[in-house]
């Protein structure tokens, strides 16, 4: 496919054609919509849903009759910042497997389905895994997969030719749609497809932090080095001369336009910021392309537009970026997945623009969000919201936020319900998990988030509780040393990383937040013991922040209930609970540092 065949994701029905996820969208919806207003009959609807077992037809396809073979292994190191593990990686002549993975998905396609079996052993694969329709991808016990960590694999198989940035694939990136570097496994527009484990011993290993050069590889890595800005290198975070000026890509646009987009930043024009000005600016997916020469890593397992979708029973670890994103994706459940990533922007699963989910018994030990609802950035809202998400019976260790709503959500999210989550923390002295209930948006978002829904979830070695230095008051910064980056245990950030986005034109609405039953009990530090730095903070819309037209109404977080709770002790005893900018927060039977709150707080 050229660039100029490419379908115009702007539309709302594209990625929606599929006669599998029309049907869903007719049926799910509807049937939801009958569904009681007691909104945990609602939640278990979404469970039986999502728990109905998909079909294949009986026939197993071994990757070693394609050519398959196992390879030996080699040490190597994986570096991120200053950590540097020992792990393995294929030694230096190992067969690339990727041809027999993508022969025998061809013939279990044709045959009208089937299993794709990937056995015992270690396999090195230079190019994704592509799914598709009535296929069922399955890891064997000790099968692992060693995904090839040159960032050229994947620019040469993609369906879209775009010359001297590769064969790329339409992805979305941050909310952001664009032509990219093909995340390690992907499907697009499929249905009635799996990929599964027989257990935490079926590993899909992404080798993000590996320099390609350590085994198999020739040129230099690795992904994760993609983030830091060094002098005299082009990464994401550099300015990068192949992005043209706003000018040349978008000349229909004024010139008080392009200043808006491109905003006050020196750098507004490497990767990670000209991609959302692209999206601002209006210009068609066709011309994002990025690719090679471009630093924006793609997710391990990305699936768009996908309908009766099962991932169950494997393993991750390091992740070039998001592990696992779905978008417009409707009927998909995940299940007994072990999320083991800690490298940047490692998120577990990051759900966008998804209605019908299920996220059970799965554990998170990630290097950002265990679980981040999404819905679109900027003007990339044509998928719609994320709605009908339920997450129960999980386990979250390190990570930025455990039960994650935000930010990019332009789209809106709604209708989320999480239980039985035990906030574990296990790593709480070393890499403790920031905060374990978080939603964030800024004035760039837009949207809504609503309807989230929490209760009976544990908090056992509480949230981040380091010590930190109360800033004294500075009127030019009234929100300095507000802790919404992590320390309290529930957080509600309406001014999150505001000054990341030039845009901030579009106030989020934020309404109906209800949590019943958290439990959190405090770790024993050095000077003494605590839950986290506070108890709850909701920062809602900053004013300040917006540069929109005067008088666009900037409204409060409105109608949170917090009830029958304990917060352990927070270290913020003189602050426990942080209120700003919202109105009916209700406390009902919450306990604090031993003592019962009963009030509504209203700023």
């Amino acid at each position: 496919m050229s660039v100029d065949e490419i379908p115009d994701p702007q539309r709302r029905g594209f990625l929606r054609t599929t006669t599998a996820a029309g049907a869903l969208l007719a049926t799910g919806c509807t049937s939801l919509a009958r569904v009681p207003d007691d909104p945990w009959a609602r939640a278990q609807a979404i469970v039986e849903r999502c728990s109905r077992p998909l079909s294949f037809r009986n026939e197993d396809f071994v990757i070693t009759a394609f050519g398959a073979k196992s390879c030996a292994l080699v040490p190597a190191k994986s570096v991120w910042r200053k950590e540097v593990r020992d792990v393995q990686t294929p030694a230096p002549g190992a067969t690339d497997c990727y041809p027999a993975i993508a022969a025998a998905i061809a013939a279990a396609s044709r045959a009208g389905g089937g299993r794709i079996l990937i056995p015992a052993g270690s396999w090195y694969c230079k190019g994704p895994i592509v799914l598709r329709s009535n296929v069922h991808v399955h890891l064997a016990a000790n099968a692992q997969v060693y995904f090839s960590a040159d960032p050229a694999d994947y620019a040469k198989y993609g369906d879209i030719d775009c010359g001297e940035a590769g064969r790329l694939v339409l992805s979305r990136w941050q909310g952001n749609d664009l032509l990219n570097y093909s995340p390690l496994v992907y499907a697009f527009n499929q249905s009635n497809i799996a990929l599964t484990g027989e257990d935490w011993t079926s590993v899909l290993n992404g080798q993000a932090g590996v320099d390609v050069a350590a085994g198999a590889g020739k040129s230099a890595g690795p992904w994760w080095n993609w983030i830091d800005r060094k002098e005299g290198v082009v990464n994401a975070a550099s300015i990068n001369p192949l992005n043209a000026p706003l000018e040349t890509v978008a000349p229909t646009l004024s010139a008080a336009q392009r200043t808006l987009i491109q905003g006050t930043h020196p750098r507004w024009n490497g990767d990670t910021r000209y991609l959302p000005a692209l999206s601002e600016a209006g210009v068609p997916v066709a011309r994002r392309i990025f690719g090679i020469g471009h630093f924006l890593r793609p997710p391990m397992i990305e699936l768009i537009g996908c309908s009766d979708v099962l991932l169950e029973g494997y393993q991750v670890v390091d992740a070039p970026f998001w592990q696992h994103h779905p978008v417009n994706c409707r009927n998909l459940r995940i299940s007994r997945v072990n999320m083991e990533s800690l490298g940047p922007n490692n998120d577990g699963f990051d759900p966008e623009s998804c209605d019908t989910v299920l996220v059970e018994h799965c554990t998170f030990n990630t290097g950002d969000d265990c679980i981040a609802i999404k819905s679109g950035k900027n003007l990339d809202t044509q998928y719609g919201p994320t709605r009908n998400i339920v997450i129960q019976d999980c386990v979250m260790n390190s990570g930025h936020g455990g039960v994650t709503l935000g930010s990019e959500m332009a789209g809106g999210i709604e209708h989320v319900y999480a239980q039985r989550i035990e906030f574990r923390n296990a790593h709480w002295a070393t890499d403790s998990l920031g905060t374990a209930i978080r939603l964030k948006a800024n004035m760039n978002r837009g949207g809504f988030l609503r309807h989230l829904y929490v209760r009976d979830v544990t908090v056992p070695n509480g949230v981040d509780a380091r010590a930190r230095k109360v800033p004294a008051p500075d009127p030019a910064n009234p929100f300095k040393g507000v802790a919404t980056g992590g320390g309290a245990i529930v957080t509600i950030d309406c001014n999150y990383a505001a000054t990341d986005d030039a845009v901030r034109t579009r106030p989020t609405a934020v309404s109906d937040i209800h949590i019943a039953n958290l439990r959190a009990q405090n770790v024993k530090m050095a000077d003494g013991a605590f839950s986290g730095w506070q108890a709850v903070v909701i920062l809602g819309p900053v004013a300040a922040s917006f540069n929109g037209p005067a008088g666009t109404p900037i409204l409060p977080v409105t109608n949170v209930t917090i009830t029958d709770c304990d917060f352990g002790t927070p270290r913020n005893r003189q602050e426990p609970v942080y209120v700003h900018n919202a109105k009916d927060v209700v406390l009902k039977n919450v306990t604090i540092a031993g003592k019962v709150v009963n009030r509504t707080f209203s700023t």
